[in-house]
């Protein structure tokens, strides 16, 4: 859970439901119109075609409405800033999971009934419904910020992939990066280092002697995607430092050891 004394970051949930359905709906007719060509190429991810990594796209929405259909967890395990230290072990279960939900039909058939699933599974469900989840149980309301992360992430890589520009959702971006910056917070905690991820979030991390005004001795400051990339693993630190993707000032300011979050 967040550090004691910290009072965990809230999310608006009728703004977190639209996000999360406004960007699966733009994935879904972005994968409605790739060619042959397209989904063959590699994804980037493992061994993952562009095929295989949209029909996972729409595993995340079917399998949220798979797990509203199961019978609610009593207590809710995990907050959504553990979430992101949750998943790495489950990786391949997922692959398969997926893999054996999301055959024997044509993706945009898959996508859209998976929106539709979705939809109507959110519909019927208040946010403090807790569900039974392989990482642990967590409540919908905050498993929804999760997949603002899935959705955010996964349009990034669909995007580089396949020569996309699908649409990435404001309120979605926000989420994942508030969301992946805490989770930095949370893995190293202190005040000495000041994390920017403008417009979205400001965390302070890492032990050290704490600044209480004016500039901060050790800055990082990077921009949404480039810091969500950094996050799960698509960037790595040193690359985006030669390639001024990110600004560190200090001593302290080197987030080399702490990323990946998720990979």
């Amino acid at each position: 859970m967040p550090p004691r004394g910290k009072k965990p970051r809230t999310y608006d949930p009728v703004r977190i439901r639209t996000a999360v359905t406004a960007q699966f709906a733009h994935v879904c007719r972005a994968v409605a119109e790739l060619g042959p060509e397209q989904l063959a190429r590699p994804s980037g991810l493992g061994e993952w075609s562009v095929a295989e990594l949209a029909g996972h796209i729409a595993w995340i929405a079917d399998s949220l409405a798979g797990g509203l259909a199961r019978p609610p967890a009593a207590v809710a395990e995990l907050a959504a800033v553990e979430w992101p230290f949750a998943t790495a072990s489950l990786a391949g279960k997922i692959s398969e999971a997926a893999r054996e939900t999301l055959t024997g039909a044509p993706l945009p058939e898959l996508f859209d009934r998976a929106a539709d699933r979705m939809e109507r599974a959110l519909a019927a469900n208040p946010g403090d419904r807790v569900l039974d989840l392989w990482i642990g149980d967590m409540t919908l309301a905050d498993f929804l910020v999760t997949r603002t992360v899935e959705l955010v992430v996964h349009t990034d890589d669909l995007n580089r992939a396949a020569g996309l520009d699908i649409p990435i959702d404001r309120q979605a971006l926000a989420a994942c990066t508030r969301l992946l910056a805490d989770a930095l917070a949370l893995k190293a905690p202190g005040g000495a280092v000041e994390v920017r991820v403008p417009p979205f979030a400001v965390v302070q991390c890492i032990e050290g002697p704490r600044h209480t005004r004016g500039t901060p001795p050790n800055v990082v400051e990077t921009d949404p995607l480039t810091w969500i990339r950094l996050a799960t693993g698509r960037t790595r630190w040193a690359a985006a430092l030669d390639e001024a993707l990110v600004r560190a000032g200090g001593e302290r300011a080197d987030l080399s050891a702490l990323l990946p979050l998720m990979s």
